[in-house]
């Protein structure tokens, strides 16, 4: 830590706090991610590991960019490019609502994120408004690999279906689904999409259960023809739910444009084989019929001046600098 000096708190996540800094040699504004490590024989918590490894593998303008990781004290430091804010927060500003333009443009900058990302082989499992973040410039960035994993197309790995804030979880998650791919990822660039242009979230469920019947309610109850492998999924026999017709989707979103609810449907598609791809959605009319997309220099921008987050808790450890620093080096060894 002694590279930067911190002017300034950013928030607190699960896993450490967020505070933004000044290199001392070279001015740049940064935002460091501090995590505690509470004991060392429990290592360093799989979530930041996997972060670590996804982001020094990437390198792309869609993608928050990982400048260094160092230890500090009883945890260690990941230092990040600064923005200024995320998605969520341009969506809660009512003062200023995003116009068809600025959506066609947050959407190209997006799916270019999650078209690199699964070129890749990497699923995000987190995609939300919050993980979206928003350069001085106007740049939107995925952020938060936390939950990210490498998939491979032939293969039968298991995943954990506990994963994907509930609003943007696909549906084959809330079944319990342990095998899936980067169709997780978009199932959930469709809901963002869908709060872009109606301003509030498409599928706001309460509960697990409640989520899924919610979006039982617009798109309709899945059968087989329609999900192939839906009845072999873990928890498709542990509850019933009424029989539900789908909802045209023009009355869902009655701002949108007949391409937008073309480009929409596409991505909310219960079987997650059909869905499509991000870089094919990329080519699709929408992007290229009236209004064009705002140019990034006239996009706009969060609020410069925001609350200060609430003061963080103190955190404690018991053992030394000099071990933390052997295993941070072993967990970030390439060769490992």
């Amino acid at each position: 830590m002694e590279a930067y000096t911190v002017v300034g708190r950013i928030g607190e996540g699960a896993h450490g706090v967020v505070v933004r800094a000044r290199h001392n040699l070279t001015g740049r504004l940064v935002a460091l991610k501090k995590v505690p490590l509470r004991r060392l024989d429990h290592g360093m918590p799989t979530t930041a590991l996997r972060e670590i490894k996804a982001l020094q593998q990437i390198n792309s303008q869609h993608v928050m960019r990982l400048l260094e990781v160092f230890a500090d004290g009883a945890g260690f430091v990941l230092a990040f490019e600064l923005m200024l804010g995320d998605l969520g927060e341009m969506l809660r500003d009512a003062s200023r609502p995003l116009t068809r333009a600025h959506v066609k443009t947050y959407m190209t900058m997006l799916l270019s994120g999650v078209a690199f990302l699964h070129k890749h082989n990497i699923m995000h499992r987190d995609l939300k408004p919050a993980n979206l973040l928003i350069s001085e410039k106007g740049q939107l960035k995925i952020a938060d690999l936390g939950l990210c994993r490498v998939f491979s197309r032939q293969g039968k790995r298991l995943y954990s279906h506990q994963v994907a804030t509930r609003w943007y979880r696909a549906p084959e998650l809330l079944y319990g689904a342990r095998q899936y791919r980067e169709g997780v990822d978009l199932w959930a660039v469709g809901c963002i999409f869908a709060e872009m242009i109606n301003n509030c979230p498409l599928f706001p469920g309460e509960s697990d259960i409640d989520q899924l019947c919610v979006v039982l309610q617009v798109l309709g109850t899945p059968s087989e023809a329609t999900w192939p492998g839906l009845a072999q999924l873990p928890d498709y026999r542990k509850i019933t739910f009424p029989e539900c017709q789908p909802v045209p989707l023009s009355q869902v979103l009655p701002e949108a444009s007949p391409d937008a609810l073309d480009l929409v449907k596409k991505f909310l598609i219960y079987w997650s084989e059909k869905r499509i791809p991000a870089a094919q959605a990329l080519q699709h009319p929408y992007f290229f019929t009236p209004p064009a997309p705002c140019p990034r220099s006239q996009m706009p921008l969060p609020p410069l001046e925001k609350p200060p987050p609430p003061a963080t808790q103190e955190y404690t450890t018991n053992f030394p600098l000099s071990a933390l620093a052997h295993a941070l080096h072993a967990h970030l060894d390439p060769a490992m």
